[in-house]
This record gives C-alpha cells, structure tokens and sequence, in this order.
C-alpha cells in the first residue's frame, strides 16, 4: 500500500510514494479524492507512470478535458488530450491553467516523462497561503473587486457562441444561456467579448478566499499590464502585483521532478509556474487539464456548461499556428 504523507512546512503537497511495484491504477480512488479535496495537490511518486498509466490515472477522475490552445504545445496523446507544456525556455509566473478563459479546468495534471537533471521545476503554490500571504492593504483592496477579461473576437468564435458569423446587436445583446462571454461593439466596428471573475475567489473545495487568475502571467510573461483589468476599466496597479508576486515568489515550491512523477493540482485553489529551463532536449512534461467528476462547479459558469458535457476545443483564432497547419497539410 502506498505510503502517504501529509503537506508540512514548505511543502503544500501530499507526497503519495510507492510500494514496490505498486502502479496507479492500484490507488484507492475515494483516497484520492478525500486528499485532493483536503489538500489540492498532490505528488504520486515511484509508480513508474508512463502515458498510458497518466491517461487512466486522469481520466479516472474526469469526465472531460479541454484543450490548451496556447501555441506551442505538441500532441502526445491527442485523442486523449494530453499535450506537452508551453513551449519555449523561460520561467513562467504564477498561474492557474487557463485562467485566462472562463472555463478554467478544475484539475491540472503532470507527468514527468523525462526528469530534466538542472532547471526546468515546476512550481505550486497554495492561491488560499498567498492571500494570507499578500501585504494586508492588497488583499483588502482585492477583496470586493472583480478582473474583466476582454478579448477581440473573429467570426468562426462569433459563429460557435452566437450562430451567427455576423451578429446584429440585438444578438450580441441576448447571447445564449451557454455562452460565457457577453459581447461589445465598438465605435470602430470590432466586436469583443469580455467575462469577469471576482479577483480573489473561493475555491471549489474550500471557503477561504483564494488568489488564482492569470495577472502574474500576464504581467510579468506578456508584458501586459492592462490584461485583465479592474471592473472598472483601470489597470491593477504595478505596486499591488508587485507584492503579490513577491509573496508568491515566497511561497512557491519547486518540484524536483523524477521520472514518473505525476502531480495533480486543484487547478481551483493551486497556482502552478517553472523555473528556466537549461536543456528543453531532456525535459519532457506531459499535461492534462480536465473538470472532475465530483466537482462543485463555479456559480458563474453557464449551467451545463459544454466543457461539463463533453471534451472541449475552444474555436481557434485564424492566425493560430495549428490552423496554419493544417492548411499547409491540407487537412
């Protein structure tokens, strides 16, 4: 029987380590399932996981998966879902996956197919540990906010979520019930679609207040400042993210990765980021980011919400490179 160890001072994950041969599909799923809740990360070690045993062990917990469409991913189970990490060297901030969009997946799943042997760890951190974290007069200015996320819009996007390529404004007006976004048209005549989120939330299986959104990335990946914004259209001030970044720079664990490892995080409660990366030939991360069959899913999603129903790809922008693609293939 695995050996489990609960999270203690500077390490917020439960390490769940192997008996002698013992493999993923062995677990106790209900054991699982009362750590996650409890704890929101969990690191299984010495299971020898490979890419068959990671799809079994993640889809044992999720009905469904979405697709990261941040350029750069390549597919090693694509059937499946399951894509290598972002592309590219550098470190990346603090972040929940998919922050950015309103279907944030409830679990973020790793693998390490192979161990890097410098650089290249992942990163945790609790979002409830850096709201308690973060300087006071932050979090109370947090606190009653909430972050609006704007985007443009292309026609195949307008088409998926409103039927039409060319909506009128009575349409982007009175979007379906299904739809997340609510739509605007601009003096200039472009369309964008735009959701909010509160800027710190509850977490699916805790009350206490959590920070998890996609403003360090933004900030300090992009170079964006002004994504997302505050409700009312202002930016969030650079001294707020710099101290938020601070305190989770504080609190952020490495993972020191060992081939087979898998992580499972909360991606409700756990921002996750990197250290660079020294040799990208040696490190190979395999992810899943799906929405759990026990979930308690957010108030402010649709109800039945698509990505609840069945696995979802998100309608690419026309420039994407997976477009470019598959049109130079023909496909």
């Amino acid at each position: 029987m695995a050996h489990v160890s609960l999270p203690v001072a500077g390490r917020p994950q439960v390490l769940i380590e192997a008996e002698a041969g013992e493999t993923l599909d062995q677990l106790d799923r209900e054991t699982i399932v009362d750590l996650y809740r409890a704890h929101g990360a969990l690191l299984l070690r010495g299971f020898g996981a490979d890419v068959a045993a990671f799809r079994g062990f993640a889809k044992r917990f999720c009905r469904t998966a979405v697709v990261n469409e941040s350029p750069g991913r390549r597919p090693i189970d694509e059937a499946a879902n399951i894509h290598t990490v972002d592309g590219g060297t550098g470190a990346f901030a603090l972040h929940p996956e998919l922050s950015r969009e309103p279907w944030k997946p409830d679990a973020a799943f790793f693998c390490c197919l192979s161990a890097p042997s410098r650089g290249g760890k992942t990163t945790i951190c609790d979002g409830v540990a850096l709201v308690r974290e973060m300087p006071a007069a932050v979090r109370e200015a947090l606190a009653p906010r909430r972050l609006l996320y704007i985007k443009p819009t292309w026609p195949a996007l307008l088409d998926y979520w409103l039927g039409t390529p060319t909506p009128d404004d009575a349409r982007l007006a009175a979007p379906p019930p299904e739809c997340p976004y609510f739509f605007r048209r601009l003096p200039n005549g472009m369309i964008v679609r735009a959701f909010t989120r509160p800027a710190l939330h509850r977490p699916m299986f805790t009350d206490a207040p959590a920070f998890g959104n996609f403003l360090l990335f933004a900030r300090f990946n992009n170079g964006r400042p002004d994504h997302p914004v505050l409700d009312d259209g202002h930016p969030v001030p650079e001294a707020w993210l710099q101290a938020i970044k601070a305190a989770g720079d504080r609190l952020a664990v490495p993972v020191e990765w060992r081939n087979g490892d898998v992580v499972m995080l909360d991606n409700t409660r756990f921002l996750h980021g990197r250290t660079a990366i020294v040799d990208p030939g040696e490190r190979l991360i395999a992810t899943y980011f799906g929405y759990v069959d026990f979930a308690i899913p957010d108030p402010e999603e649709p109800r039945d919400a698509i990505w609840r129903r069945e696995d979802f790809a998100p309608p690419l922008p026309p420039d994407h490179p997976r477009l470019r693609e598959q049109a130079g293939s023909g496909a």
